[in-house]
C-alpha cells in the first residue's frame, strides 16, 4: 500500500484538480469559446525557453498556427550537435530570413551553434519523439514546469529530438480540437522535411530524423498519440518523409461505458477518480456528442480504423492503482491479438515493475 505521506499528498492534488475542473465549468459559456484558442492556463508554472544547452538540452519555442495558439516546444540534446570547425568552409543557412537572424547558441566545450545546418560530416540526425502533454484536456502544457523536465530527461536519456506539442484546451476548445492539432504538428514536420533548402526550422533541418518518429503521450496526451497513429496509418506516403515507428501510451486516458475489474475496485483511487474522470470528458466532448464509448475515449469500441494490424509497435505504461489501467491492458491485448508488436509496462507502488508477467525490482 502507498505510504501515508503519498496519501495525503493525494487528498491535496483530487482537492486541487477538483477546484479547477469546478472552475472551468462555472465559468460562463460565452466565455468557453475562444477564436484564437487555449493552449495554457494562468495558474500554470511556466519554464521559459532556454537555447543554452547549460543542463545538455536546448529549448526553443515555435509557432505552428497563430490563429489557433497552437505552438511546439523542441528539446534539443547536445549529443546531436558538433563544434563547428573553424578551417571548414562557411555553411548555408536552411531558415529563410535576413542573415542578422542567426542564432548564436553556447554548447558545452565552448563551441558555438550558429542555427544553421552544419555540414554532412558534422551533422548528426536523431529520432523524433512527438510528445503530448497530460492534464485531463482542461490543464498542463507544452512549457509547463513539469512537462519541461519531463522531456528534457527524455531528450538527453533516450538521445533524441522532442517536439512537445501545446495543443487547444477544453472547454474552451471541445473535441475534434486537441485532436486535430496533433495531426497538423504532424503535417507540419512533414512539410518541414520536403522544403529542401527552405527549411523553416533550423533545429530540425539539422538533426532530426522524420523517418523514425515516435508518438508518446501521458494520461489524455495518449489518446491524441494513439489518434495521431492511426491518422498516420491511414496518410501513409502522404506524410514521407515522416514515418511513425512506435507509441508510447503512457496511463492513457482511457473509458467505457461498461466498467472494467480496475474501474469497479479503484474508482475512489488515489489522484485522479474516476467521477473527476468523467466530468473531464465532459468538458472536453460537446454536448451532443457525449458519450463514454466515444471513440475518442474507448479505444475498444468497433469502427474506429484503421485495422489494428496496421498500427505501430506500441508500448503501454500503466500503474497499479491507477483505475483505468485494465481499459490500456485490454487495447493492448487487441493490438497483439491483430499481431502488432506490443509491451507492456506495470509500474507498482512497491518499486517493482510487471513486464509481461515477469516480476523484477527496479
Amino acid at each position: 500500500m502507498p505510504s501515508v505521506a503519498v496519501k495525503l499528498y493525494s487528498v491535496f492534488f483530487k482537492f486541487l484538480l477538483k477546484h479547477r475542473l469546478q472552475n472551468r465549468i462555472q465559468t460562463p459559456t460565452q466565455q468557453h469559446s475562444n477564436t484564437f484558442g487555449v493552449t495554457t492556463r494562468p495558474e500554470e508554472t511556466v519554464a521559459a525557453a532556454n537555447p543554452s544547452f547549460a543542463d545538455g538540452v536546448a529549448t526553443k519555442d515555435i509557432h505552428i498556427d497563430p490563429l489557433t495558439s497552437l505552438a511546439i516546444r523542441i528539446f534539443l540534446p547536445d549529443s546531436a550537435l558538433t563544434p563547428p570547425n573553424p578551417n571548414s568552409d562557411p555553411q548555408r543557412r536552411r531558415s529563410y530570413g535576413g542573415g542578422s537572424g542567426v542564432e548564436g547558441l553556447n554548447l558545452m566545450g565552448g563551441g558555438t551553434y550558429r542555427g544553421y545546418a552544419p555540414g554532412k560530416g558534422e551533422r548528426r540526425r536523431l529520432p523524433v519523439v512527438l510528445q503530448f502533454h497530460g492534464g485531463g484536456w482542461v490543464s498542463g502544457g507544452s512549457d509547463s514546469v513539469a512537462n519541461d523536465l519531463f522531456c528534457r530527461r527524455v531528450a538527453k536519456l533516450c538521445d533524441v529530438v522532442v517536439v512537445a506539442v501545446g495543443y487547444r484546451l477544453a472547454p474552451e476548445n471541445r473535441y475534434p480540437a486537441a485532436f486535430e492539432d496533433g495531426v497538423k504538428v504532424l503535417n507540419w514536420l512533414a512539410k518541414q522535411a520536403n522544403l529542401a533548402e527552405c527549411m523553416v526550422e533550423p533545429w530540425l533541418a539539422s538533426h532530426a530524423d522524420p523517418s523514425r518518429c515516435v508518438l508518446l503521450g501521458a494520461s489524455c496526451g495518449a489518446n491524441i498519440a494513439d489518434y495521431v497513429a492511426r491518422k498516420a496509418v491511414e496518410g501513409g506516403k502522404l506524410l514521407d518523409p515522416v514515418k511513425v515507428v512506435a507509441q508510447v501510451l503512457m496511463y492513457p486516458f482511457f473509458i467505457g461505458s461498461v466498467p472494467t475489474r480496475s474501474e469497479i475496485k479503484l474508482a475512489n483511487s488515489y489522484f485522479y477518480d474516476k467521477a473527476m474522470c468523467t466530468v473531464a470528458w465532459k468538458l472536453f466532448l460537446p454536448e451532443e456528442e457525449f458519450s463514454l464509448d466515444h471513440p475518442a475515449a474507448n479505444p475498444l469500441v468497433p469502427g474506429r480504423g484503421p485495422p489494428l494490424k496496421l498500427m505501430p509497435p506500441t508500448l503501454t505504461v500503466v500503474a497499479e492503482h491507477d483505475w483505468m489501467r485494465d481499459r490500456a491492458i485490454a487495447y493492448s491485448e487487441e493490438l497483439r491479438k491483430a499481431q502488432v508488436c506490443v509491451e507492456d509496462i506495470a509500474i507498482w507502488v512497491k518499486k517493482y515493475i510487471s513486464l509481461r508477467g515477469h516480476e523484477f525490482s527496479y
